[in-house]
């Protein structure tokens, strides 16, 4: 076999930790709901995108049509099988075996830790999401003083495997790096029960969740980059982290920088300069479809190897799981192909890069 044979057999053959993902749709969604789900915002031709394009390409054929098969004929077989089905083919062709969740967002209508692990049969562990932590936490007492005690206790107490926050949707990254004073954080929480409570948007607050998972010692994942009309890209980039990643390096605990795009690169070069700071491109690779080689082979140019992961954020539909797994291992074995075709490498090294982004580095970090 040549080297892209090669590759491309192993790639396959390499069982994943996807080290940041979500639950699968407890319920078959309508059409709407369904390309709303391949889009990120409501309204639109979900089906009409490179998301929509890799969806009637690599999971039609899991659902006993042929490749590319229309949507209306893609949507029936789906209605056909019951969403149990679709998941439970989708989810094992995915050739996962470890699915680190985020339990934080939409979990009445994602199946949960223990559901996924019946449903797959693989190591599931809980990613804790801060902020919805916090939102509990202040409803059931909203007490500022107690809070400043509650809080970093839950931490302690919960199994989480590693937590996440997602301040790149609540205010951005561009706020004083510095941990907030005791007067700042009780004038915080002061406003945001003035404010009615709910979702928690004030910057000081954020910035306190993250510096009480450092203190925690276990990984943190930050969403960086693309996602849905909530967040300003502007100020989801992660670089405007480098001030608060600098006063956190002697922690030792793991940055994990999530999905990334537009700023993958950006990302890189922090995972090369801070040694706490890994990443991945994440949700970029399913969104972007037949073009996410390019994607892939951009967050291959500075970062060392051992610090990228693997990641689908595949959040709902199933085929989101499986498209992550699926363009992520045909577009890393291409490229590092590319790679070893061209004399710059060896191809016991792309194996060994494989292994180390697919499974190998998350292993190490959260250790598994």
């Amino acid at each position: 076999m040549n080297a892209a044979e090669t590759l491309a057999e192993y790639a396959e053959s390499l069982p994943l930790v996807d080290h940041h993902v979500h639950g699968a749709l407890r319920k078959a969604p309508d059409r709407a709901e369904f390309e709303e789900l391949l889009t990120e915002r409501a309204g639109g031709n979900g089906f009409d995108t490179q998301l929509g394009f890799a969806v009637r390409r690599w999971c039609a054929p899991l659902l006993g049509l042929e490749p590319s098969a229309d949507a209306e004929a893609y949507l029936a077989a789906r209605v056909a099988l019951g969403e149990t089905e679709v998941a439970r083919r989708l989810l094992a062709a995915a050739g996962t075996d470890t699915l680190l969740i985020d339990t934080g967002f939409a979990a009445a209508g994602l199946l949960g830790i223990e559901e996924m692990a019946a449903l797959t049969g693989q190591r599931v562990a809980e990613v804790l999401r801060l902020e919805a932590l916090a939102e509990d936490l202040l409803a059931e007492d909203p007490s500022p003083s107690d809070f400043l005690d509650r809080f970093p206790a839950a931490l302690a107490e919960t199994d989480a495997i590693a937590f996440k926050s997602v301040m790149a949707y609540r205010s951005g990254f561009d706020v004083p790096a510095e941990r907030p004073s005791r007067a700042a954080l009780l004038a915080a929480l002061d406003r945001y029960a003035a404010a009615g409570a709910g979702r928690l948007t004030d910057p000081v607050l954020l910035r306190q969740l993250q510096w009480w998972a450092i203190d925690a010692g276990r990984p943190l994942q930050l969403h960086c980059g693309y996602g849905d009309a909530d967040l300003d890209l502007r100020l989801a980039d992660p670089l405007l982290l480098t001030p608060w990643l600098r006063a956190v390096e002697g922690s030792g605990v793991p940055i994990m920088l999530l999905h990334n795009y537009p700023y993958h690169r950006q990302a890189g070069y922090l995972a090369e300069v801070f040694g706490s700071v890994y990443f991945d491109v994440g949700l970029a690779i399913t969104h972007s479809g037949a073009a996410s080689r390019a994607v892939i082979a951009e967050s291959l140019e500075v970062a060392p190897f051992g610090k990228q992961l693997y990641s689908s954020d595949a959040f709902g539909l199933p085929e989101l799981h499986l498209l992550g797994a699926r363009l992520w291992r045909r577009g890393m074995a291409a490229v590092l192909a590319g790679f070893v075709d061209a004399g710059e490498w060896e191809l016991a090294d792309a194996r060994r890069v494989l292994a180390l982004i697919g499974r190998e580095n998350a292993v190490a970090v959260y250790g598994l």
